[in-house]
């Protein structure tokens, strides 16, 4: 892996592939009595949030406290940020305290990659979000989640040959842009549905195909992963009501049954139950939101790992998550 993860373009195939094996491997802490590996002892995590959160937040602080890092949780809301403070002094006063990576979430597209090229900080920069760009943990999580409905689980697996449809807000998701880049770069074929209001410029230069017609698209689709439509990011009216979005683009009973027996359905979170997505569809067994949580814990403390421990491709696994390596760590510690 590269010193940073900005983007999901910055991943090939083997180091997308590299992050779902090692995050198979290390899912199996959590099954132990001590969820807690020595990997990253020492090190320091700073979660630097400039936008609310909630999962990312918190998964971030879990993984990184699973492999026995220091976890500092800085808020932009009650800091000197809300005093004019500028990125590049919040940046400096992070490096003067020796923060080994930093995970960034900010509202405007950009900041990650500012703050990485900068030369402000030397230690790692991950971004968690930033403004309407991208998201490319979300994306690990998803891709994740998939593997194991689709290929089970398998090490070195891809998702050639998937087909993975991806309805709602395309214009304003920072996971729609990272998950078509990386589910590409793993081999599915994507489709992004929405109204065209909702679809981006530029749209036709991106690895996908497009579609306004969800039911055309759902018989055909292994995967449909439902956005929340971000009126927190809109200026204008996108849509006549909710109730007539609900009606051509949001999934149902009735629309789940019409795709393959085998498909399921996907959200990022957080839903709005009642507009893209109805009770009865994302509290069904077909649905993966709860799973997603779990893997987004999973694939970030690979994220951390890989991006701090030193493991490179020739490593068939992380050292000490193996499970001989973490009963050893387990038994010294009890």
């Amino acid at each position: 892996m590269k010193h940073h993860l900005i983007s999901a373009a910055d991943l090939t195939r083997d180091d997308a592939v590299l992050i779902l094996d090692t995050a198979e491997e290390l899912s199996r802490v959590a099954g132990r009595p001590i969820k807690k590996l020595p990997t990253l002892r020492g090190r320091t995590v700073v979660n630097l949030f400039f936008e609310d959160s909630t999962r990312t937040r918190i998964s971030f602080e879990a993984a990184a406290k699973r492999l026995s890092a220091d976890v500092i949780n800085f808020s932009a809301k009650g800091s000197s940020v809300s005093k004019g403070e500028s990125l590049k002094d919040t940046a400096l006063t992070l490096q003067a305290m020796g923060a080994d990576a930093v995970v960034i979430r900010h509202h405007d597209s950009g900041a990650p990659h500012r703050l990485a090229t900068s030369g402000w900080i030397g230690g790692h920069v991950v971004n968690a979000g930033d403004g309407t760009h991208e998201h490319p943990t979300q994306a690990l999580l998803d891709a994740f989640a998939l593997r194991r409905r689709l290929a089970g689980g398998e090490p070195g697996a891809d998702l050639a040959g998937r087909r993975v449809t991806i309805v709602g807000d395309i214009l304003h998701s920072r996971v729609a842009r990272s998950n078509v880049r990386l589910l590409t770069t793993l081999g599915a074929e994507v489709t992004v549905v929405a109204p065209p209001t909702l679809v981006p410029v530029g749209v036709e230069r991106w690895p996908c195909a497009v579609s306004y017609d969800l039911d055309a698209v759902l018989p055909d689709s292994d995967a449909v992963m439902m956005l929340r439509v971000q009126r927190e990011r809109m200026n204008a009216a996108y849509f006549p009501t909710e109730r007539e979005y609900a009606r051509r683009y949001g999934l149902d009973g009735e629309r789940m049954a019409r795709m393959p027996e085998h498909a399921v359905v996907m959200h990022p979170g957080p839903m709005n139950r009642g507009m893209e997505i109805t009770a009865e569809v994302a509290d069904s067994p077909r649905c993966t939101v709860v799973e997603q949580v779990s893997a987004g814990v999973d694939v970030r403390m690979a994220v951390l790992y890989l991006l701090l421990g030193g493991a490179g491709p020739g490593d068939e696994e992380p050292k000490g998550a193996t499970p001989r390596g973490a009963e050893a760590t387990q038994g010294k510690r009890a």
